[in-house]
C-alpha cells in the first residue's frame, strides 16, 4: 500500500463520523432526509464501497436507517446523543428545556457540594457513598448502571452536605434526567476517560472521608475538567 493511502475501513469510520457530526450540528431530527446515496457518495467524494460501509456502520449504530425507491434515500433514524458526559453518549425524550441546561445546573452543584460534605458527612453518608462508587466500578459494561450509579454517588455527596434546599433543587435534576433517559451507550475508545472517572470519584470519596480539604480542591477541578459535555 503507498505511504498515503487510507485503508477503506478506516475511511469509512471517518466518513460515518462526518455524517454524524454533520447530523449533529444541524440537530436533525428523526425522519430528516439526508440525500440520496450517490449524493453522499459526491459530497464526501468517497467510492460506492466505501459509502456502503459507512452506512453499515451507522445502521448498526440506528444512527439512519436507507429506505429504497424514488422517494427514498438516507434518513436519520434517531438524533446523536443530545449530551455526552465524560464517555457516556446520552439521549433523552419528552424534556422541555435542553438537557445540556440541566447537566450544566448538576455540574455546577457538583462543584458546590463535596467541600461542604466534607465538614458534616456522617458514617452513614459516607458508606452511602461508597457503595455507589462500588456500583459505578462493577458497571464497565452498562452504561445505564454507570450513570444511575454516579448519579446516586454524587446525590450522596449533596445530602451529606445538609444545604437541604439546594440538595431538593438537585434532586429534581436527577429525577428529571434519570426519568427521561432513553438511551445510553459508551464511547468507543473511551476506556481510558472511565478509567480515569473512575478514579476521580475514588478520591473524591475518600477526601471526603478522610476530611482532606487539600485533596478536594484538586479532586473537584480534575472532576470539573473530567466530565466533558458535548451537545
Amino acid at each position: 500500500m503507498p505511504a498515503d493511502a487510507t485503508p477503506r475501513s478506516s475511511r469509512a469510520q471517518q466518513v460515518a463520523a462526518e455524517i454524524e457530526a454533520w447530523i449533529l450540528a444541524e440537530r436533525l431530527p428523526a425522519g430528516s432526509r439526508l440525500g440520496l446515496r450517490t449524493e453522499l457518495i459526491s459530497r464526501f467524494e468517497v467510492s460506492p464501497s466505501v459509502m456502503n460501509e459507512a452506512l453499515g456502520i451507522l445502521r448498526e449504530r440506528d444512527l439512519i436507517t436507507v429506505r429504497p425507491g424514488p422517494n427514498g434515500g438516507v434518513f436519520v433514524a434517531n438524533p446523536p446523543p443530545q449530551v455526552r458526559l465524560g464517555g457516556v453518549d446520552l439521549w433523552h425524550q419528552g424534556l422541555t428545556v435542553d438537557p445540556e441546561h440541566l447537566f450544566e445546573a448538576r455540574a455546577y452543584l457538583d462543584t458546590l457540594f463535596p467541600p461542604v460534605a466534607l465538614r458534616r458527612a456522617s458514617p452513614e453518608d459516607v458508606r452511602a457513598m461508597e457503595w455507589a462508587l462500588h456500583d459505578m466500578q462493577a458497571a464497565t459494561d452498562d452504561p445505564h448502571a454507570y450513570l444511575a450509579a454516579n448519579m446516586r454517588l454524587h446525590l450522596a455527596i449533596a445530602r451529606a452536605s445538609r444545604i437541604e434546599v439546594l440538595v431538593g433543587l438537585y434532586q429534581t435534576i436527577v429525577s428529571i434526567l434519570s426519568a427521561t433517559l432513553t438511551k445510553a451507550t459508551y464511547v468507543e475508545g473511551s476506556e481510558e476517560l472511565r478509567r480515569h472517572n473512575l478514579e476521580v470519584h475514588g478520591n473524591l470519596v475518600a477526601a471526603i472521608r478522610e476530611q482532606d480539604m487539600v485533596a478536594m480542591e484538586k479532586i473537584v477541578a480534575l472532576h470539573r475538567q473530567d466530565m466533558v459535555r458535548i451537545t
